[in-house]
């Protein structure tokens, strides 16, 4: 898989992130593994700093629920307006966080 598939897998994942839920880096990375041979939340993170600003890029949070560096009062606006719990400016991801059940990579 080159570079432009797997950027479109991300985006594609990215924007089935339902409202009020979040997914991290490194857990998009992990669901998208299989099918990429690819597993590594920083490329995750440079993908969705070029190229995320068309999906909800807000609902990709690090591991431990630090929002967008450079957008976190954006971002933590749009999360709170959704629902997303939130505590200290960090999301709580234990509540928040959403992982695909159906398994099926880009639908």
């Amino acid at each position: 898989m080159d570079s432009d598939e797997y950027r479109e897998l991300v985006l594609q994942l990215v924007e089935r992130i339902p409202p009020g839920r979040v997914m991290t880096y490194g857990a998009i990375a992990e669901y998208l593994a299989d099918v990429s041979g690819r597993c590594s939340a920083r490329q995750v993170g440079t993908i969705m700093a070029r190229y995320g600003a068309g999906v909800p890029w807000h609902r990709v949070v690090n591991s431990s629920g630090r929002v967008v560096p450079g957008h976190e009062q954006r971002a933590t606006e749009r999360l709170a307006a959704e629902g997303v719990p939130l505590r200290a400016g960090r999301v709580i991801i234990k509540t928040a966080a959403w992982y695909p059940e159906d398994h099926t990579v880009g639908g």
